[in-house]
């Protein structure tokens, strides 16, 4: 009998905390076209956790919680984390329709040395996001002549 690694299939999310995170539901899909796939409110209406889908990937969104779960708009605009979200194509009209919404782009689409095109976005609350898309097929030798760096576990 053979036993089936338990982590195989698991996928990873990630949570991003918001002083007000239903707000922040209706920005993310406007601005970045998230989808909700779950509300969960308290018997005050407040939302407690929520989740939103993109392709395969799923994103938690939450209220600040406790003095150790906090927006960064509730420590002077500081992260501490950061969601990069991979995108197959369409990255230059994701850049305007965040823009369009009041992302503020703090690095414009420009193509990497690593094969990607990368742009960087700060919400409403001062979260960074970082969006990418495979530009073509780069050997990790090129990417370190390129980079000037030495790259270790090479995937792509």
């Amino acid at each position: 009998m053979t036993i089936e690694d338990p982590f195989k299939h698991s996928v990873l999310g990630s949570g991003v905390f918001y002083k007000d995170p239903r707000s922040a539901l209706d920005w993310l899909e406007a601005a970045f076209g998230f989808e909700r796939s779950m509300v969960v409110s308290n018997a005050e209406g407040k939302l407690v956790h929520a989740e939103m889908r993109f392709g395969d990937c799923y994103l938690i969104v939450d209220s600040e919680w406790a003095d150790h779960v906090a927006s960064p708009a509730s420590v002077q605009g500081k992260n501490t984390q950061s969601v990069y979200v991979r995108l197959a194509d369409g990255l230059d009209a994701h850049c305007e329709q965040a823009r369009a919404a009041g992302a503020a782009i703090i690095q414009e689409p420009a193509d990497q040395f690593y094969g990607e095109r990368q742009y960087r976005a700060r919400d409403p609350e001062g979260h960074v996001w970082t969006f990418t898309q495979p530009m073509g097929s780069v050997s990790r030798e090129e990417a370190e002549r390129l980079g000037g760096l030495r790259i270790e576990g090479w995937h792509r």
